[in-house]
């Protein structure tokens, strides 16, 4: 089923665990197979597809093993960069395994592969003398202090506990580009730069080399759209709309959102930091770089979205 229009699919972490209560890996496996089976029928409509993901409870699930392992001699601890790694082989393997099932189910012959993804980040980025992006769970302060010996930053969160905090630098390359975009071309299902893709820096002899940082995974994804020239850059999240004073009385839910009205929204502090703002951040990178299209939806709308019947469009202009 060959196609000229290729679509990037932003997925959050959070749509492998649907219930905080139940973040079980067998509940894992019945929320990736929801999400894929919205993804193959994007495919059995003539999409192209690249799949991106977020990995912060999974992260903060390693960390977690980390401290409980630290206690016992001879177990390492784990640097970001390998929990990056490792979330992205994880991932993959379920949302590979769940697509392949459902495409074979539906009578499509298409292959499923996992790009272990790295992301270039600035060395000299002002986000390394600013780390402000929180991992893991929730501490004492006591417990802070013993992380803050072994050189991690640990912030007070809002009077629930201290965090340790990390850097979150500009995404400015896709390493395996070269390698993703073949692989699109072959009319393979490509998931990568998972998390935003592992942040590694270039040393003075150029070489490669993981930071202890994370990467926005929007921003990852943004740019990986426009390194793909990709036609859409879909995400997918909890809401079927973007909308204005959301929460409030006065909530307008958004049909279609020009660049220009999505950066005086954001100048105007409709959109919360931590929540819909990188979203709509990402999506203005990307179409200031030439994409031509963006769509913000739940996962369950994505086909009527596709449709124009739900969700927000953002549009050049």
């Amino acid at each position: 089923m060959p196609s000229a229009r290729t679509a990037v699919i932003a997925i959050g972490g959070n749509s492998l665990i649907l219930d905080n209560n139940k973040p079980g890996v067998e509940y894992q496996w019945q929320a990736v197979y929801q999400t894929a089976g919205h993804i193959v029928d994007m495919i059995r409509a003539g999409w192209r597809v690249v799949i991106t993901h977020g990995n912060g409870p999974q992260v903060g699930f390693i960390l977690r093993r980390n401290e409980l392992a630290n206690k016992v001699e001879g177990i390492h601890m784990t640097p970001m960069d390998l929990i990056g790694a490792d979330t992205q082989g994880s991932i993959g393997y379920m949302l590979q395994q769940a697509l392949n099932n459902k495409l074979r189910a539906v009578g499509i012959r298409r292959g499923v592969v996992t790009v272990v993804t790295q992301t270039l980040v600035d060395r000299n980025d002002p986000a390394f003398q600013n780390p402000n992006k929180p991992i893991g769970g929730f501490m004492t302060e006591e417990e802070g202090k013993r992380f803050r010996d072994e050189g991690w930053t640990v912030v007070e969160d809002a009077g629930r506990g201290y965090r340790r905090v990390v850097p979150s630098p500009i995404p400015i390359e896709i390493i395996e580009l070269d390698a993703i975009n073949t692989l699109v071309e072959k009319e393979f299902v490509v998931i990568c730069t998972g998390g935003g893709g592992i942040p590694v820096i270039r040393d003075e002899e150029g070489n490669l080399r993981g930071v202890n940082a994370v990467i926005d995974k929007d921003r990852g994804t943004a740019l990986l759209a426009n390194g793909l020239k990709a036609d859409l850059f879909l995400i997918s999240t909890a809401v079927e709309k973007v909308a204005l004073n959301f929460g409030k009385p006065d909530q307008k839910d958004l049909d279609v959102m020009t660049l220009a009205e999505a950066r005086r929204y954001m100048a105007e502090g409709h959109f919360k930091p931590g929540s819909m703002y990188p979203k709509i951040e990402a999506i203005v990178n990307y179409l200031e770089n030439g994409g031509p299209l963006a769509i913000i939806t739940n996962p369950e709308n994505i086909a009527r979205a596709l449709r124009g019947e739900t969700g927000t469009r953002i549009v050049p202009a």
